[in-house]
């Protein structure tokens, strides 16, 4: 298994509930998060959401689409959410969001493995590129939050 450990920061120049919302929203990732198939829910969590468990498949740049089901830990609103994957890709994934200078911050850690065959075995010498399109994945929901959210990604 190929070990992966990410750090996405996005900063946007609207209201963090907005943001946090939209993200602690998985259901509508899709609608703009390019690459993101309708999530399909299949727990229901607590009023903050903890114990919702949802499946995901992933579209990206390379020919695959990656499907694992998320299962969120911790909530703490508009601070923090905390959860799980297994599946194709699994680990261990917090959102954190703050308010730095007017603009809402969040940052994503992710550590996680992959549990494909294919990638497993071609991991010794495509992890640079299966990291690369991560980042361009990640960046697709940048862009698309920000234009869901009618405000400017902050580079």
């Amino acid at each position: 298994m190929a070990d992966y450990n990410f750090l996405t920061v996005w900063k946007f120049d609207a209201p963090l509930e907005k943001v946090y919302n939209a993200i602690h929203n998985a259901d509508d990732y899709h609608q703009w998060w390019k690459g993101q198939s309708k999530v399909e829910t299949i727990k229901r969590g607590n009023e903050l959401g903890v114990g919702a468990v949802k499946k995901f498949r992933t579209r990206s740049v390379l020919p695959y689409t990656l499907t694992y089901t998320g299962t969120v830990l911790e909530v703490e609103p508009l601070k923090k959410v905390v959860g799980t994957t297994t599946g194709e890709l699994e680990g261990r994934g917090t959102w954190v969001f703050e308010t730095e200078n007017e603009m809402a911050v969040v940052k994503y850690y992710w550590v996680v493995k992959t549990n494909s065959v294919i990638m497993n075995f071609l991991a010794p010498v495509m992890k640079p590129i299966f990291e690369w399109n991560h980042d361009v994945v990640m960046k697709w929901g940048a862009e698309g939050l920000a234009k869901y959210l009618g405000c400017n990604l902050v580079e």
